[in-house]
């Protein structure tokens, strides 16, 4: 009799499987043997954390920067390919203008309901006036380094301003690939060169473009190696922050992690999920089943432009949306779309608002709601990215940017959950502007 050939785990039950796994580790330990002042010395603590702590520095977090490390490689050559080609291709069908306004207007469009959803709840339940004076001081005292230095980061010119969108056009390109803050300048310069190369006759754009389809191809071939060590990498990413994070500066934070994490979840499944049922046509339960391969390594990678790669083979490989299209609309979602993270400002500004004792009027809520979704499109698609800009933010409506320290201890937490929008965002409006192109969509 022949025996079945065993079924091998598809690789997104594989990667949850390591994230759960990871994640019950490191909260069991947590709470187990982390001692109950996080500010003790190291000499202080049971052995058996300290061994937790010396296997997630010396083992755990490495494994997953390795991992993070071979997404991130394969960032830019990606983004280069696949606008130059997704423009190429649209540019020469006379479809490029039309597209791109669609794009964008879903960008703003979703981005602003994320942010009004983030207002109205952090207006409805009001989580800093339930935080102890006392407590609140002393959180920040345990994180005020490192408020400083995204205080400095946002006066030194990673801010927001008139000049993040001068630097659009980068003096230098190569620098800029190298560079996470300055993608926009990698997408700007593609973009040009895509419109230049549509423009011109095919048969002198046949080779250079042969040649970035190949590399795009092999690029894609190397991010599958990547995704082998998936399971393992986000399993050691998620071990080292829950066996870290101290559960007593979560409890302080409770009622503003409860409304953060809240509205992320009701953007994610309720506002995106009728997105998808309405605009994209297809069952909201079915389409996120299908992206939580996706929504996993998002998740774990914190990071838009970690997770772009995974984001582009799920439109193509599940939905069978074209490359070119998702080519273009992709890497511009990944640097520009950031619903969660425009949700995660406003509802930060209100809150440390509100544990300063500021009262912000429907006017200083008006200006938080522009300065959310501006700077979120200027956010590096990079963990923490969004930080510097909310030190502007908060200065800019009057409140102390050295309140940022009040939640740079669970901040890794919403820094996960809110890239799992972001990406999602991504993909439903590339299914959108599918539908409406007459791509067909997998269904």
């Amino acid at each position: 009799m022949e025996i079945a050939p065993r079924r091998r785990l598809a690789p997104s039950t594989r990667i949850l499987i390591g994230l759960l796994i990871g994640a019950a580790a490191g909260t069991a330990m947590n709470l187990a043997w982390a001692p109950e002042d996080p500010k003790a010395p190291a000499e202080t603590w049971a052995p058996a954390y300290r061994n937790a702590v010396w296997f997630a520095d010396k083992v755990a977090h490495p494994a997953g920067q390795v991992f993070l490390r071979m997404l991130f490689m394969t960032v830019v050559p990606l983004v280069f390919c696949s606008l130059v080609l997704g423009v190429a291709g649209l540019g020469g069908k006379g479809r490029l203008g039309w597209i791109g306004v669609k794009v964008v207007a879903w960008f703003l469009g979703s981005t602003l309901l994320a942010v009004l959803l983030g207002l109205f709840l952090v207006n409805a339940v009001r989580p800093g006036d339930r935080m102890d004076p006392e407590r609140a001081k002393e959180v920040r005292a345990m994180f005020d380094k490192e408020a400083a230095q995204k205080e400095a980061q946002a006066k030194a010119g990673s801010g927001f301003d008139v000049d993040t969108y001068v630097n659009i056009i980068p003096r230098n390109i190569v620098r800029a690939a190298s560079d996470d803050r300055e993608t926009l300048g990698v997408i700007f310069f593609a973009i040009l060169i895509g419109v230049a190369a549509a423009r011109r006759p095919p048969e002198t754009t046949r080779v250079f473009l042969e040649f970035l389809q190949t590399f795009y191809d092999l690029t894609v071939a190397v991010l599958g190696f990547a995704m082998k060590l998936a399971p393992y990498g986000v399993a050691g990413l998620i071990f080292a922050v829950t066996l870290k994070l101290g559960f007593d500066v979560m409890r302080a934070l409770g009622a503003y992690l409860g409304v953060a994490i809240f509205g992320l979840l009701f953007h994610q499944f309720v506002v995106l999920g009728a997105a998808v049922a309405l605009l994209v046509r297809l069952h909201p339960v079915r389409f996120f089943g299908r992206i939580r391969g996706l929504m996993a390594t998002a998740f774990s990678t914190s990071s838009s432009n970690a997770t772009l790669p995974t984001t582009i083979r799920t439109a193509t490989d599940e939905f069978g949306v074209s490359p070119r299209l998702a080519g273009f609309v992709m890497p511009l979602g990944a640097t520009m779309n950031m619903n969660g993270t425009a949700l995660f400002e406003g509802v930060t500004v209100l809150f440390l608002a509100q544990v300063a004792d500021v009262r912000l009027g429907l006017a200083a809520q008006a200006v938080v709601l522009l300065l959310s979704v501006l700077t979120a499109i200027g956010a590096a698609g990079v963990p923490g990215g969004s930080l510097p800009l909310l030190a502007v933010v908060l200065d800019r409506v009057g409140v102390e940017p050295g309140y940022l320290a009040l939640i740079l201890g669970v901040d890794r937490i919403v820094d996960m959950t809110r890239t799992v929008p972001n990406v999602c965002s991504d993909l439903i409006g590339c299914l959108w502007v599918a539908r409406t192109e007459g791509e067909p969509i997998r269904s």
